[in-house]
């Protein structure tokens, strides 16, 4: 009896990390391809810093890395269906602690609001009576919502757009369709390199976050064998080399 339980929970951890693959157990990555520098589409491949952790996961388990890039809303659907191990993509932690198995918090990530160049919005109460972009389903836009936790200053706003990604959302900015932006500090900054001279941060911050690996509620197994690896990366130093390369200042990693 004691080697059918053991083989059942070997399964199950299995089971957790998708389909075995000529002997190589899958572990596939579910990620928004729209958000640099954590996870993106460059030409034909996907890139970013998330999905580069999770390849190095992967090499030191000896499993087969899969990245799937999925419609943000549906990302429930695809974890609780099995499509997708895991939520890894600068995947916010506060307002959702209790939807998912978390592991530690990895990066210290704030919000911030973006304008054009040369704005008359200089600080966050400048933003009384403008229009203001979020993407859809984070926590800033939740906590700028009329029952969220920064509700007053939302209130001030004209409106608040709820667009499906952030490059909608900067399009947006640059063509004048929303005054500002307010997103995740890490990505404002790779919009501003990659588009040098159009867009300031302003020196006010919305809210502090910090992000961790999502899995599906109760899968503790899979989420300890990830975190355990996690920490060996941060330990050695390739996370803060991963993070250099993506121009993530050393200060925004929580693990060390």
């Amino acid at each position: 009896m004691k080697k059918i339980l053991i083989a059942l929970a070997a399964a199950a951890v299995l089971a957790g990390c998708g389909e075995r693959d000529d002997g190589t157990r899958k572990f596939t990555v579910g990620f928004d391809a729209d958000f640099p520098p954590y996870g993106y589409k460059d030409g034909a491949e996907y890139k970013g810093f998330d999905l580069d952790l999770a390849r190095e996961v992967c090499a030191r388990k000896g499993w087969k890395f899969v990245a799937n890039p999925i419609n943000w809303d549906a990302k429930d659907m695809e974890l609780n269906s099995g499509s997708i191990d895991c939520i890894w993509n600068g995947f916010t932690m506060q307002g959702r602690e209790d939807g998912y198995t978390w592991t530690v918090p990895y990066v210290d990530n704030s919000q911030v609001v973006l304008v054009k160049a040369g704005s008359q919005i200089k600080t966050l109460a400048d933003l009384k009576g403008k229009i203001v972009g979020v993407q859809t389903d984070t926590p800033v836009q939740k906590a700028l919502s009329k029952d969220g936790d920064k509700k007053e200053l939302g209130a001030t706003f004209k409106d608040l757009v709820v667009m499906p990604n952030y490059n909608q959302a900067v399009n947006e900015l640059n063509m004048g369709g929303v005054d500002a932006v307010a997103m995740d500090v890490g990505v404002a900054k790779r919009k501003m390199a990659d588009l040098p001279g159009k867009f300031e941060i302003l020196g006010e911050i919305v809210m502090t976050e910090t992000y961790g690996i999502g899995f599906k509620k109760g899968n503790v197994a899979l989420k300890d064998e990830v975190e355990s690896e996690l920490r060996k990366i941060a330990e050695d130093g390739t996370m803060a080399k991963i993070a250099a390369q993506y121009g993530i200042e050393p200060q925004a990693l929580i693990l060390k």
